[in-house]
């Protein structure tokens, strides 16, 4: 069977990644520091492995044999863990390419952020240039969460040029599991509070399928997708949203009469054959 390593497995999408790989018929090397208190012990077809990535050599010898590896594994928040945020993603992910080249491992699929962007995290709020924010959008992070994911995509680029590899990167926006939904619901009649990431999400269910169908296609080279839903997680219309608080964008590109959503994910469909199904609006039985 062919075998995927995925860091970051114990966690939500990580998990979620395991269990469809496994269903898929791969086996699948698990690397986290956390123990995830056994969830896949005695379980056919995993190597649940306890690893500080920072360590390169146990790194390395995890990734034998293995044909491709989709690396979630982060510190996700810079208010919590603070500027060495940015050295923890960047020595883990860099030395996550280098194991893979090592081992001529020839797919990667990396979790980025829409905080690649900037918006999420800046000091001072910061404005799209225009609208919907597609793939070709300036990346102008300023926290070191922020530039930690845009230099994860560049060693992403860099190692595809030395080996080849293809390198897929997920723009993921905010991953929702059925706690998420039900916390952005209680805030819908405070709209400012998720101003700085558009109202923007995407289900746990869909990341993972984008996740499943980047290391099932050839020849995409380097490159990296908007993840995201297709509307906003929001009552208001998109175009209301945007007048209300981005009345200074003036370059939009879309019409905008409805819920759309704020990132464009147009690319994703189109090179991976993606479609999100899961919309809030549904799993909640929420009507307008």
């Amino acid at each position: 069977m062919p075998k995927v390593a995925v860091t970051g497995g114990q966690g939500t999408m990580g998990t979620g990644i395991t269990r469809e790989l496994l269903a898929r018929g791969f086996e699948v090397i698990v690397l986290d520091r956390h123990d995830g208190g056994g969830k896949y012990a005695g379980e056919q077809g995993v190597d649940a492995r306890v690893i500080d990535l920072k360590d390169y050599a146990a790194v390395e010898d995890a990734f034998s044999g293995c044909e491709a590896v989709i690396h979630m594994a982060a510190i996700p928040d810079p208010n919590n863990y603070g500027p060495h945020v940015f050295i923890e993603n960047t020595t883990t992910n860099y030395y996550v390419f280098e194991a893979a080249a090592f081992h001529n491992i020839r797919k990667v699929v990396q979790a980025s952020s829409e905080s690649a962007y900037g918006f999420p995290w800046a000091r001072k709020p910061l404005s799209p240039y225009f609208v919907p924010i597609d793939e070709t959008h300036p990346l102008i992070p300023e926290d070191c969460y922020g530039i930690s994911k845009a230099a994860n995509e560049l060693v992403g680029e860099a190692f595809h040029r030395r080996t080849g590899m293809q390198v897929v990167t997920m723009r993921l926006s905010s991953i929702l599991t059925d706690a998420g939904y039900r916390e952005f619901y209680h805030l819908l009649d405070t709209p400012e509070v998720f101003k700085r990431v558009f109202w923007s999400y995407v289900d746990v269910r869909d990341a993972v399928a984008a996740c499943l169908l980047a290391i099932e296609k050839d020849g995409l080279g380097a490159v990296s997708l908007n993840i995201a839903a297709d509307d906003t997680f929001q009552i208001r219309t998109t175009r209301d949203l945007l007048q209300t608080y981005f009345p200074e964008v003036t370059d939009i590109r879309a019409a905008y009469n409805g819920f759309e959503a704020f990132y464009s994910n147009e690319l994703a469909k189109k090179l991976l054959g993606w479609q999100p199904k899961y919309c809030w609006r549904e799993v909640l039985g929420h009507s307008e």
